[in-house]
């Protein structure tokens, strides 16, 4: 196994370089660890929204990830915007091929702007092929609902869509609640064997774009280079808060948070 950590994302591009498979590499980066990517779409957006998004074919999607798996190989492999049915089909074959690669699948439907990322077939597709093969799946409360059919609107219902989730065959969830009201943000780690609560105070900012893609590239990450679950998403968790907090304030729309802040230290 590399000491780096290699994780294969498999995401779109956002050309505004905060979600998306730039927030990827960039937080894989940040966290000591090596990123290879298989590349589901091209994404014209930036702070304001997406505009419009150029589809990958999924054969060019699944020769990109066993390219990498293939040569560099992997320790970790994460998932993002998918798209269509046939790119999640493709993703589910390659993750059947690194059977002992731990899989972090983010089920990415729609942006922040509200532009959907996942057609209604592949929402499907999500629930019979992905969920099954992910060693943590990582929704936030609108992808929660939309995977379950469950009213996600209290920390209640976002643990009674984790459990359907975890018998859905999802070996761990981490139920975001960021989309909840309230001070707090608070986000539950589920497994069979228990729940783990990471809560803090809610940053009152509008630069939030890419925070889903960032906490999964870092619990991959974490996972990739060793870590418990448990120790990878405290860890991702952590460093997702100080991006938020030292977000640089670009853009007019949902900015971007700083990934960087590691490798300048926290003073």
């Amino acid at each position: 196994m590399s000491f780096l950590g290699r994780v294969l994302i498999i995401a779109g591009s956002d050309s505004g370089g905060g979600a998306g498979i730039q927030a990827d590499i960039k937080t894989v980066t940040a966290l000591g660890g090596y990123s290879a990517t298989a590349i589901t779409a091209v994404t014209v957006q930036n702070t304001r929204g997406v505009s419009a998004v150029h589809a990958i074919p999924a054969e060019v999607v699944e020769a990109q990830g066993r390219a990498v798996l293939d040569d560099i190989g992997a320790d970790a492999i994460k998932t993002g915007m998918l798209g269509g049915l046939e790119v999640v089909e493709a993703v589910a074959r390659l993750l059947d091929s690194a059977s002992a690669v731990p899989a972090v699948v983010d089920p990415v439907m729609v942006a922040k702007g509200g532009a959907a990322l996942l057609s209604p077939a592949a929402t499907g597709a999500m629930r019979a092929l992905l969920i099954p093969r992910a060693a943590l799946l990582t929704p936030n409360a609108p992808e929660a609902e939309a995977l379950t059919g469950e009213t996600v609107a209290s920390h209640d219902g976002l643990r009674r869509a984790g459990e359907a989730l975890l018998m859905a065959g999802a070996r761990a969830v981490l139920m975001k609640g960021g989309h909840l009201p309230g001070p707090r943000v608070v986000d539950i780690l589920m497994t069979p064997d228990g729940e783990t609560v990471f809560e803090a105070e809610r940053q009152e900012t509008r630069h939030t774009h890419g925070t889903g893609c960032t906490l999964a590239s870092a619990c991959a990450a974490g996972l990739a280079q060793g870590l418990t679950l448990t120790e990878a998403v405290a860890r991702a968790w952590a460093y997702v808060q100080e991006a938020i907090a030292r977000a640089p304030g670009l853009g007019a729309g949902h900015g971007p948070l700083d990934h960087g802040w590691p490798l300048r230290g926290k003073a």
